[in-house]
């Protein structure tokens, strides 16, 4: 079999990791394990670009507020030096690049397993009533709101969720809070901010892959043992309920979703599931899967070189992760050599 060499984006693993450090552990746990692996970052200061056990070589990426032109020069630019056959890109704020430049990266030689724009705009925060109509699936009521006035209208009880359309959630329970939450959120993230009821509940995270056809082939349930002051689970354990594989199935079948997701959910006191949002890559814990008998990865690499993936939604229950931190020690020349260069 050709050793393949395999691009993943999000070597962040700070106290809001991204997905890349645990996509490389779960590829050198597969079939794939001597693949070569390529490290895309947004800074030197990623802790991935320095993980040679697991990366083996890095380079850094335009920030993707920079557009998808940028991105392919660059991405051609390594390619010719790479040869790189995949590429698992962990961000949303980067995903709509990639998506747009599914053809370019084709007649590059280099593939992806990602989502349709319209399926990647349908789950964005200010799109979820519109998913909620489509699959029957409950969340919160929730308003957009495009400027100071419309947060001015709002008639709700507090406490409420506010969040920046692609990332950071703050709860708030007075109008002073709110406001300084619309400010801080938009200007990090831009508008809308979403508005949304608070549910008081446990907290739950699905990861899926699904073939585009509404066949779930993959899937693994947690409940977040311990969540961060960000909201970020930083310990949690598989579980087995039903009505959350039904209610994956139901968004899987209702959307047509092609690629990797992860629907975060809270069951409210009342035992009732909302979904707050739908991520459409990898999550962070998906090494939990991999340790629980789902290679989400492993997967996705198949469906790229076309292998036939019968759906299998077993998994080992009661297994968990607690994430932890440590020190890592490099080279300030390695850190020099990429800040100048953007590789190393």
């Amino acid at each position: 079999m050709k050793k393949l060499t395999i691009a993943i984006s999000g070597m962040n693993a700070t106290d809001n990791p991204s997905a890349g450090i645990s996509v490389a552990r779960s590829l050198r746990q597969s079939e794939y394990k001597d693949c070569r692996i390529v490290g895309l970052s947004y800074g030197a200061l990623e802790p991935g670009n320095y993980m040679r056990d697991l990366v083996d070589v890095a380079y850094q990426l335009p920030n993707p507020s920079e557009g998808s032109e940028l991105l392919f020069s660059r991405l051609a630019y390594i390619q010719q030096k790479e040869k790189i056959d995949v590429i698992i890109p962990n961000l949303d704020a980067e995903l709509n690049s990639f998506i747009l430049l599914k053809s370019q990266l084709g007649l590059l030689n280099i593939e992806t397993y990602l989502p349709s724009l319209e399926q990647f705009e349908l789950r964005q925060k200010y799109n979820l009533p519109k998913l909620s109509t489509l699959t029957g699936i409950d969340i919160p009521e929730s308003r957009n709101c495009f400027s100071y006035n419309d947060l001015m209208d709002l008639n709700c009880e507090f406490p409420l969720v506010v969040k920046g359309q692609f990332y950071e959630a703050v709860i708030v329970r007075n109008q002073e809070q709110l406001c300084s939450a619309f400010n801080n959120i938009s200007c990090r993230w831009g508008l809308p901010i979403i508005v949304q009821r608070f549910v008081s509940g446990a907290e739950f995270n699905v990861i899926g892959l699904s073939d585009g056809a509404g066949r779930l082939l993959s899937y693994v349930a947690m409940r977040k043992q311990y969540i961060t002051d960000k909201g970020k689970a930083w310990a949690g354990v598989t579980i087995n309920d039903e009505n959350l594989l039904d209610l994956t199935c139901t968004f899987v079948q209702k959307t047509s979703w092609k690629g990797p997701f992860e629907l975060e959910l809270i069951r409210s006191d009342e035992g009732k599931f909302y979904l707050i949002e739908v991520n459409p890559r990898i999550p962070a814990w998906v090494y939990l899967a991999t340790a629980s008998g789902q290679n989400i990865p492993e997967l996705i690499v198949k469906l790229i070189k076309n292998e036939k993936i019968s759906p299998n939604l077993e998994y080992e229950i009661g297994k968990m992760f607690i994430r932890c931190s440590w020190d890592m020690i490099v080279d300030f020349s390695e850190f020099g050599k990429f800040s100048s260069k953007a590789e190393l």
